[in-house]
């Protein structure tokens, strides 16, 4: 890549520059936390380097390769949610470090200082295109997105919130599973955010999935898979364990692209595989339809 075409710029079509301006305006982007010492960053699938401002204009996609970089939770509320009408829920909420596991809290401590994140998920309320939502954004640099006691009762407190408040339910998974310095607290989380959403459900309200790069473990087994519309981001990698430990475990190789996001859709256990772009586009029309039918 020449020097000038490392500079060179594209032109935006109106909707993109609102798209570009509604991401810069997050408290988290790219730009302030991922990638503080430079105006470019490697793109983990090609290798090429690629300007910052391009990645935010890209929606976080590598424009050489189409790879999506993962991105934190409150650039993904930006890029869904209408300006200003969002909301947090249970902020401050830390957990009790169950366990006294050792080193725990020192480590909590460390990725709340460099996160600015106090837990791996957050929810709260907004508008998608002028329609309310209770959203949840899970988010993998806080532990790898991992569910311990503080993840589990957000999204329980925020998906019962809804039910009371007849709102549709948005959830961004993206976790590495159970958080293991919790041991079985974590694993609890399962059974009470599946029982949330079973009330949800029986009170006839929407919960739509959108299943992000890592979707895994715990949270696979239990919120991540009951969406009444599972929607994914391309190239995402969804499944239980990984697919290394499966070969590892059955001593055979795993078809191509297993637990990739395209292959889960080919299987039926996806409904759509929705570019990072046109997603807003797509849970605002999923909305109107299910309100619609009500």
């Amino acid at each position: 890549m020449s020097l000038k075409d490392m500079f060179k710029k594209r032109t935006l079509t109106p909707q993109e520059k609102r798209q570009a301006d509604r991401i810069r305006k997050a408290k988290d982007t790219l730009m302030e936390y991922q990638a503080p010492e430079g105006l470019f960053q490697k793109c983990s699938n090609c290798g090429k380097a690629v300007y910052n401002e391009d990645i935010i204009e890209n929606y976080y996609v590598c424009p050489h390769c189409g790879s999506y970089f993962r991105i934190r939770p409150r650039t993904r509320i930006a890029m869904v949610i209408d300006e200003g009408t969002f909301k947090e829920w249970d902020e401050c909420m830390e957990t009790s470090d169950p366990l006294d596991f050792p080193g725990y809290k020192k480590k909590l401590e460390h990725q709340r200082s460099i996160t600015n994140l106090n837990e791996a998920v957050i929810t709260g309320q907004g508008k998608i295109a002028g329609k309310d939502v209770v959203i949840a954004v899970m988010g993998a640099d806080f532990m790898m997105g991992s569910m311990g006691e503080v993840v589990g009762e957000k999204i329980t407190r925020a998906v019962e919130r809804a039910t009371k408040l007849r709102l549709p339910v948005i959830i961004f998974t993206c976790s590495g599973g159970a958080r293991m310095q919790e041991g079985i607290v974590s694993l609890m989380q399962m059974a009470k955010t599946s029982a949330a959403l079973k009330r949800h459900d029986e009170a006839g309200l929407l919960y739509i999935t959108v299943l992000t790069d890592p979707t895994t473990g715990g949270v696979t087994a239990s919120f991540a898979m009951l969406g009444d519309v599972i929607l994914a981001e391309p190239g995402a990698l969804i499944g239980f364990a990984g697919p290394r430990v499966i070969e590892q475990t059955i001593g055979q190789k795993l078809p191509e692209g297993f637990q990739k996001s395209e292959f889960l859709l080919e299987h039926g256990f996806v409904d759509k595989i929705v570019e990072r772009k046109h997603l807003r586009k797509v849970l605002a029309t999923v909305i109107r339809s299910c309100e619609y039918e009500q």
